[in-house]
């Protein structure tokens, strides 16, 4: 399985002079945890930064700045990590895990936005998976129970 199959596609975005004050009302209408900033490359939107929930809490509210003010381009994280839409999903995972990050935009060959994959999708396919052979056990058990009274 690939990481374009499980990502998710709606993401929230923004442009990096918007106001920090403007991301953190994207977050709370869509009900999320980050916004990714991007810009336009050759009309193709292109992933350069993204800001959390806590950049908002750490970097603003903390020491009591201006969020009217702050840009999103002075406190989204210097480095952004992203993967490739037909990364498998265990490298993905091993790649979140490396880089201890929690979100990780997917992007096409051409470095566009396809999608973001995020902790809560990874933890969620693999409940999925979990369950799944916690059935086949169960099955296991009936079918040996009816073959072997």
């Amino acid at each position: 399985m690939f990481t374009n199959e499980i990502c998710n596609r709606d993401v929230i975005t923004i442009q990096r002079n918007e106001v920090a004050l403007e991301a953190a009302k994207l977050m709370r209408q869509h009900h999320v945890g980050d916004v990714l900033v991007v810009e336009k490359h050759d009309g193709v939107r292109v992933p350069v930064g993204i800001i959390t929930d806590r950049d908002l809490v750490v970097e603003i509210l903390a020491p009591e700045l201006d969020m009217a003010v702050i840009t999103v381009g002075d406190i989204m994280a210097p480095e952004l990590f992203t993967i490739k839409e037909n990364t498998g999903i265990f490298e993905a995972i091993q790649f979140m895990r490396s880089k201890t990050i929690r979100r990780l935009p997917v992007v096409g060959e051409n470095g566009g936005l396809i999608g973001i994959l995020t902790l809560d999708d990874v933890l969620e396919l693999l409940s999925k998976e979990l369950v799944d052979l916690t059935k086949l056990v169960r099955y296991e058990q009936k079918k040996e129970i009816r073959h072997r009274p």
